[in-house]
């Protein structure tokens, strides 16, 4: 791809990105500068979704595959490191594919929402909007997502709760409220603590921290000026 002119000034574009093939919607709203990278722009996917960047992984532009390359993936036609948005010829409205982990097939829809003047005050890529947290790593695809999405229902992981926190409640009971030994609690947690952690996960599924999102891209854009 050829390099944009020295004097051409980058504008910003904002995206919308939508996991494929799933109610209620995953997504985020994310600025970036048309001076990206394709190698930018998977960072930027992989940080604002909270993927953890283990899989392989492809965009579909205009028909035409670019990609990020890992140890036994596809090879690509172009370095991602050359290939920038503006040299792209998007048009806004226009939609490309992201895709991520081929077995589980996490398919993205991203469409260019806006191309907007770059604001020299802000960092970029920068997320503006989303909703909740991109599902489990490895855990089957879009359907079966759904399936524990169903079965790690609100109400199921409450049950489970209460099921793992009754030993400590009786033992409280039993010991009385002058004996202030936390061993009991500590070993409890301990026995559990991985089912604990998992259940907690589930439980803020619908969830979306933005600021935290924002703190991993102000980290890329370090990385980018760096």
């Amino acid at each position: 791809m050829p390099e944009p002119p020295a004097s051409s000034k980058p504008s910003v574009y904002q995206l919308r990105v939508v996991v494929r093939g799933l109610s209620p919607l995953i997504w985020r709203r994310l600025l970036v500068r048309s001076d990206s990278t394709i190698a930018d722009l998977h960072v930027t996917f992989q940080r604002a979704l909270g993927w953890t960047d283990e899989h392989l992984n492809r965009f579909v532009i205009h028909g035409r595959e670019y990609g990020v390359w890992h140890d036994g993936g596809l090879g690509f036609r172009d370095n991602p490191r050359h290939v920038r948005l503006a040299d792209l010829g998007l048009r806004v409205r226009e939609r490309f594919l992201y895709e991520y982990d081929f077995t589980d097939g996490w398919q993205h829809d991203v469409r260019l929402e806006q191309i907007l003047p770059l604001d020299t005050g802000r960092h970029y890529p920068l997320c503006i909007g989303g909703r909740r947290a991109a599902p489990p790593e490895d855990c089957g695809g879009p359907w079966a997502f759904l399936e524990l999405r169903q079965h790690y229902s609100a109400f199921r992981i409450g049950q489970r709760l209460l099921e793992l926190l009754e030993p400590i409640t009786v033992a409280d009971d039993c010991r009385g409220d002058d004996d202030d030994d936390g061993n009991e609690h500590d070993d409890a947690v301990d026995d559990h603590y991985e089912e604990l952690m998992h259940l907690l996960r589930w439980l803020k599924i619908d969830r979306f921290d933005r600021r935290a999102a924002n703190r991993e891209l102000a980290r890329v854009a370090a990385e980018r000026v760096a």
